[in-house]
């Protein structure tokens, strides 16, 4: 069993530092299955290659076991385990690589939030699903795949090809996520671990899984091929990732990172963002607007200066950002009638929500580029075609304007939390096509002051109902 993880930035073999391993030496690790043992093929300044080589005792392995039901020893001890990636890898890379997994390096500590270009070569996988479930699990989150499935036997062609594969995954991220992408991931595909699974395994995946897994479109598949399909686990683990999915995902970009607002500080473009909803509400003649994904309130405070909207509402999944908004509103404090205009709502985005059918507009700023693409038409279904408003509003950034950002590296999003940014044509041809399956009329407009070649700083859709 033979994992290769290979860096090619310079100086390459700082890959040494981050996996605690010197390239120099060869390591042999005891493990309760048999040994690892860690070296390098290749370790010179433009490319150097780790390697994790599984020397697997099946005897070992099973000794004590009883016969399992329906089977025999013959079966415990003649088995693909000591050739293929399993979970046998993921408890290796744990115990081998866990200060890497971890993302420590007292060494270099810098070198834990770089992303280099890496390329991790499986020599055999088990996929139970085939090359596309290795894509569907591993391409979302970045990689480019490579899979050369196996024949059964090289001397007997005729006998077909087997369900194994030689994978080569490749991306710029950091070793420690590769890691847990890898710790997670390998017994998904293999779709079976070599030890029991209980309440102390939805620890580990929600622990390897954080940053990625709640977004991840095979979420569900991974969590209960990881929890050995026990429902009752796979079931709470899901329910803890939509919680954070949620939190993360739907809350409004009313107080971004710190990066996003240094970037767009100069030209002002919060406060442009701000006038030019106010003024397409106003002009065509909304009085009760819901701003969902509202954050602290910073447009809930501009649509209270005007008369004209006498209902007002803003909707977050996240209770913090509610609590601040309602502190920034001072809403204790405004004259009675004031108060009654408007209405704070904890809700999500991607649930419908009867709610939501109360105004006659309703305003998405900034919020669908921190959507995971696949989640998109469910936010589509929930505003279009349940809540059904007579107008909405959506802005989004324009990916094109970007490079106007002097502080912004090239191909680099505005907010780390960005799933995505469009250009105008990738955002009309989304715009259109909701316009045309949900019965609106849209019109694009843009927020900001305008380039000549590279248009707004910040995109806006206004859809009408038909």
């Amino acid at each position: 069993m033979l994992l290769t993880i290979t860096n090619t930035r310079p100086p390459a073999t700082d890959l040494g530092y981050l996996l605690h391993k010197h390239p120099a030496r060869c390591q042999t690790f005891d493990l309760s299955f048999g040994k690892a043992h860690v070296f390098y093929p290749e370790a010179v300044p433009k490319r150097c290659t780790a390697a994790l080589l599984l020397d697997v005792d099946p005897v070992g392995l099973v000794r004590g076991r009883r016969a399992a039901s329906g089977g025999g020893l013959l079966d415990q001890y003649v088995n693909d385990r000591p050739y293929v990636a399993s979970s046998l890898l993921s408890v290796a890379i744990s115990r081998v690589y866990g200060t890497a997994l971890a993302g420590r390096c007292e060494e270099k500590p810098e070198l834990t939030q770089t992303a280099l270009p890496l390329c991790a070569r499986l020599a055999v996988v088990p996929c139970r699903g085939g090359e596309a479930l290795l894509r569907q699990l591993y391409e979302p989150l970045g990689y480019a795949v490579t899979a050369h499935r196996h024949p059964l036997d090289d001397h007997f062609p005729e006998w077909g090809e087997s369900s194994y594969f030689a994978v080569e995954l490749e991306a710029v991220t950091r070793l420690s996520d590769l890691l847990a992408h890898l710790y997670v991931l390998i017994p998904v595909l293999d779709d079976d671990k070599h030890y029991w699974v209980g309440d102390a395994e939805v620890e580990k995946l929600l622990r390897h899984g954080e940053g990625w897994l709640a977004a991840h479109p095979a979420k569900e598949l991974i969590a209960n091929r990881y929890l050995k399909h026990r429902h009752s686990l796979a079931r709470e683990a899901l329910a803890r990732l939509s919680d954070e999915d949620e939190t993360a995902l739907d809350s409004s970009d009313d107080a971004p990172a710190a990066e996003e607002v240094v970037i767009e500080r100069p030209i002002r473009l919060s406060a442009q963002r701000v006038d030019a909803i106010v003024t397409v509400l106003k002009q065509k003649g909304a009085t009760r607007v819901i701003d969902l994904g509202c954050g602290e309130g910073t447009l809930i405070k501009a649509l209270l200066r005007e008369k004209t909207f006498v209902a007002i509402c803003g909707m977050d999944v996240s209770t913090r950002a509610l609590e601040i908004a309602e502190e920034r509103l001072r809403l204790e404090r405004l004259p009675e009638r004031q108060r009654q205009r408007v209405r704070l709502i904890q809700g999500s985005l991607m649930y419908r929500d009867e709610r939501l059918a109360e105004y006659d507009a309703a305003v998405v700023a900034e919020v669908i580029e921190h959507l995971d693409p696949a989640r998109l038409a469910a936010f589509e279904r929930v505003l279009f075609e349940f809540a059904r408003p007579a107008m909405v509003v959506l802005t989004t950034p324009n990916a094109e304007y970007n490079a106007r950002f002097e502080t912004l590296p090239p191909s680099k999003l505005r907010h780390g939390d960005h799933r995505f940014e469009w250009t105008r044509a990738e955002f009309r041809s989304w715009a259109d096509g909701v316009a045309q399956r949900s019965g609106y009329a849209v019109e694009l407009l843009g927020a900001g002051v305008e380039d000549s070649v590279l248009g707004p700083p910040t995109q806006m859709a206004v859809f009408n109902r038909g």
